[in-house]
């Protein structure tokens, strides 16, 4: 067979070999066709469902009239019949009837797990539920808030970019411009932390809440931790009466404890448990428990009704390196130099081997900025400690303390999209702006 290519039918992708896809196109097959196949001198007759990475490119898989999934072996001498086309379901949103007195909360959807559903024929998970279908699984989300719901996009978060939080940027100030008293945008786990940095600064001092939140298990799933956190972030929106843009995910693998985190201190350390959320170098901002009672750990703004402003001009050419032993200064040179900002999670205190240092020197000569972070994460870059971290200083590099580095890559990218001037951009990385670093060690 040659190479694969893929098939996409409008609603899911499939990857098949040319033959097998001409097999498919010629007699008019897609999924969810009845067909009949003949192949291998024998004849099945099944509904053509995805087809899987895991299955060979010349394998048609078909759902049988038992209800079992059969993978069958195509060649040149197999023929399809279609013998009916899939049926053309048509979704009508449920308008949902305000409450007079209640505050309007406005859920932006972006897709993830959150706004995702399992389809139990296949197995796959797809970014299909709209933001409606997540209100209507929670009724008593109606009790506290008069909810709109718009779906921005409906991707997985490893797809999110710049142009993505641009977008996402502009939306929220339009919303809480037109009167919303908060923001909810459900949003993939996986970049959770790189959107909620880029909005936290992006958005700097919007005068209502502004949350992210996800979900580690999908929306129809009975283990589902979907419902409960977006109630948790309709209490805090009402209750909280606290502007910023947060996260908010469980805090306990049961469902009695939310984290409300800081948008620009969050990360994700670990694959799939529901309190996978953590805030680092950094007090959660509150907790929520299940009855809706906010515990505030930290200060932050009060709501007001000022007018929402997003600065979202943002540098696409800036990478984000992480250290290893024996880092070779040749291979990264073409990417140092060929970007406009670099920020290296760097080992401990913030170090690399000393070969790297001429060329993080050369790049800041050559206006480059250069920014170092801990790959420890938590705990603070110091640089003055050792040689090493001495002569990084005398190189240029900008120490950002206990700032995340996947925080201040998204940093990095938004001050230079206010200038170029390495001076004015090195001033505005060591300056705290929301929240995102500290001058002193938290316990």
């Amino acid at each position: 067979m040659s190479n694969k290519v893929v098939l996409d039918n409008g609603s899911s992708t499939m990857s098949y070999s040319d033959e097998t896809k001409g097999l498919l196109e010629a007699a008019g097959a897609s999924e969810g066709c009845m067909i009949t196949l003949e192949a291998g001198g024998q004849t099945y007759i099944g509904k053509v469902m995805p087809h899987h990475e895991f299955s060979a490119p010349d394998i048609i898989v078909l759902k049988m009239k038992s209800g079992y999934n059969v993978g069958i072996r195509v060649d040149k001498d197999s023929k399809i019949t279609v013998l009916e086309q899939p049926a053309v379901h048509e979704k009508k949103e449920a308008e949902i009837e305000e409450k007079k007195g209640l505050p309007t909360l406005v859920l932006i959807g972006t897709g993830g797990t959150i706004a995702s559903y399992v389809d139990y024929r296949t197995g796959a998970v797809h970014p299909a539920l709209s933001t409606s279908d997540m209100i209507n699984a929670i009724p008593e989300i109606r009790d506290v808030a008069n909810i709109r719901a718009k779906v921005l996009f409906s991707i997985f978060s490893e797809n999110m970019d710049v142009c993505n939080w641009q977008e996402l940027a502009k939306c929220v100030v339009e919303e809480i411009n037109n009167g919303a008293d908060g923001v909810i945008i459900p949003h993939g786990t996986d970049t959770l932390g790189y959107t909620a940095a880029a909005l936290s600064f992006m958005l700097g001092d919007v005068p209502k809440p502004v949350i992210l939140v996800g979900a580690q298990r999908s929306s129809d799933r009975p283990s589902s931790d979907a419902s409960t956190n977006l109630m948790a972030c309709a209490r805090f929106c009402t209750q909280g009466k606290k502007a910023g843009v947060f996260a908010i995910m469980h805090d306990t693998q049961g469902d009695d404890s939310f984290a409300v985190h800081n948008g620009a201190r969050v990360r994700k350390m670990h694959t799939s448990r529901r309190d996978a959320f953590k805030s680092i170098n950094a007090t959660p901002v509150a907790h929520i428990d299940a009855a809706g009672k906010i515990q505030f750990m930290t200060e932050c703004r009060a709501v007001s009704k000022d007018k929402a402003v997003a600065q979202v001009d943002m540098e696409r050419d800036v990478v984000l390196l992480q250290f290893f032993p024996g880092m070779d200064p040749t291979v990264f040179e073409p990417v140092i130099m060929g970007s406009k900002g670099v920020v290296i999670a760097g080992s401990g205190l913030g170090h690399i081997n000393s070969p790297m240092i001429p060329l993080i020197k050369k790049a800041s000569d050559a206006g480059i900025p250069v920014v170092m972070t801990s790959q420890c994460l938590n705990g603070r870059v110091n640089m003055n400690v050792y040689n090493t971290g001495r002569d990084l200083i005398n190189a240029g590099a900008i120490c950002v303390y206990d700032m995340l580095p996947e925080t201040a890559y998204v940093k990095l990218k938004w001050a230079l999209g206010k200038t170029q001037d390495i001076d004015e951009v090195r001033e505005i990385m060591v300056t705290p702006l929301v929240g995102e670093m500290s001058d002193r060690r938290e316990f």
